[in-house]
């Protein structure tokens, strides 16, 4: 598959809520996104996350705003006040990822709304499958727009590859965080929906996904191969977990029990 590139033209606003302080930015195609920095205190791995994860969410027909590759000149930091941003910018200087910013979006209430249960059981079950720890009743990492459910903010997800040496032995391992769900009150259709997502992620589905990867997020100190072999390291890692979903599958159903 291949992304859409823009380039970012103008920097809004800080977002501060987020651990990582990414931005609303706007870009030469005249839209808004909300930009991740690569130079951010949790580095290139958090952008590869959101790319696998985000676009793993979209090929299951989830509802994941439009994920763009972002070239980011480092000369916009000479306009911004902020010493803090400036050097955001400066180490982030190149390609970067950004999300399709959803004006008026407001935070999910887990008091509030009460989502579809199929909805719910596939956003459980797609969490579970790239391992996202973060979509809790503490940060849900959902909004509502327009009335419908939008999910956000998938750099936690993947969290294997975190000083990872490119094995697949634990692919297979149950999700235990699964528990902590926001979203597993409603999950009540989770079994019924297994075959039919496991259906949408074949192998050729996944490699587009991992090929589109930039050579610039596969390096640095943390890097255990050349690029091609990482990548070749992701297909095989979440290939064997889609085989082997029975473990974090039977671990979904019975934390929501």
């Amino acid at each position: 598959m291949q992304p859409r590139t823009v380039a970012a033209t103008r920097y809004v606003t800080p977002l501060r809520e987020g651990g990582s302080m990414p931005a609303v930015v706007e870009a030469d195609d005249e839209g808004l996104y909300v930009l991740k920095f690569r130079g951010a205190g949790q580095g290139a791995r958090a952008l590869v996350a959101e790319w696998v994860a985000g676009e793993i969410g979209r090929a299951l027909g989830l509802p994941v705003p439009e994920i763009v590759f972002i070239d980011l000149d480092p000369e916009l930091a000479r306009t911004e006040p902020d010493p803090e941003i400036q050097d955001l910018i400066r180490a982030s200087a190149g390609l970067n990822l950004a999300l399709d910013y959803l004006p008026g979006a407001v935070a999910f209430d887990p008091v509030a709304e009460k989502p579809d249960a199929d909805l719910a059981s596939r956003v459980v079950w797609f969490d579970a499958f790239v391992s996202n720890v973060d979509r809790t009743p503490r940060n849900t990492n959902l909004l509502i727009w327009h009335r419908k459910l939008a999910l956000i903010d998938h750099g936690a997800a993947l969290y294997f590859h975190h000083g990872w040496d490119g094995g697949a032995a634990n692919a297979g391992n149950a999700f235990p965080l699964i528990k902590d769900h926001v979203l597993l009150p409603w999950a009540t259709r989770i079994a019924e929906n297994d075959a039919a997502l496991a259906a949408k992620l074949d192998e050729t589905k996944l490699a587009a996904i991992i090929a589109s990867l930039p050579d610039l997020w596969l390096q640095g100190p943390d890097a255990f191969a050349d690029p091609a072999a990482q990548r070749a390291a992701y297909l095989g890692y979440l290939t064997k977990r889609l085989a082997e979903r029975e473990r974090f599958v039977e671990e979904a159903i019975r934390a929501r029990a």
